[in-house]
């Protein structure tokens, strides 16, 4: 379940690169770069930091199949379709929620700190976003701005924490955890919800 699940998220990011592709005049190449670039990256750098080799998805087939088919699909789907406004909006919360999950699990599993527990999980959630960002050249990357992203990736983490302290059971965990990214997200995607600005001091 937990695999299907990761399958989910990282095919949801493959279909946000390759938004972010299209809204920035990208050719299908580019798409496909974002969407592999949007979908591994955050992995990458969990395993990379934790020391992990080979790196997870050089010797997943699925996974590549799976990351391949969402971005072609929603390639062939955006020559048809327009698309609602806030749909890659929407479609990375997805991919923010699920990844940042299995980013906590990679790291429990790895019996780090429970504060690194959360790091990583953060970092596995929204590197791909950044990465994403900024080879269409958006800058700062939406990470950066008021958004409630990594704010969410967050919260939650420290869920996840939370329910793995007390023992709820990984289904358990991993459903509510991601969760709570989902929602808080899209609660501020919906509502136009924002942090605060820094503000100079007059």
């Amino acid at each position: 379940m937990l695999h299907v699940l990761y399958l989910i998220g990282v095919a949801a990011f493959a279909a946000s690169g390759v938004l972010a592709a299209h809204r920035a005049n990208m050719d299908p190449f580019g798409g496909l770069v974002l969407a592999f670039a949007a979908s591994v990256s955050g992995g990458t750098l969990r395993d990379l930091i934790l020391d992990r080799h080979p790196l997870y998805w050089t010797h997943d087939w699925l996974l590549l199949t799976v990351i391949a088919c969402a971005g072609i699909g929603t390639m062939l789907y955006l020559r048809r379709w327009e698309l609602p406004q806030r749909s890659l909006m929407v479609v990375d919360a997805v991919g923010l929620a699920v990844v940042t999950v299995m980013g906590a699990r990679a790291a429990v599993d790895a019996h780090v700190t429970p504060v690194a527990v959360v790091i990583l999980a953060v970092l596995t959630g929204v590197t791909g976003e950044v990465v994403r960002d900024v080879l269409c050249g958006q800058f700062p990357p939406l990470l950066l701005r008021e958004e409630v992203y990594a704010t969410a990736a967050l919260a939650g983490a420290l869920c996840y924490q939370l329910l793995h302290w007390l023992q709820a059971g990984p289904t358990l965990t991993t459903v509510a955890a991601a969760g709570v990214v989902l929602c808080l997200r899209l609660t501020a995607v919906f509502r136009d919800l924002h942090l605060p600005r820094l503000q100079s001091v007059r």
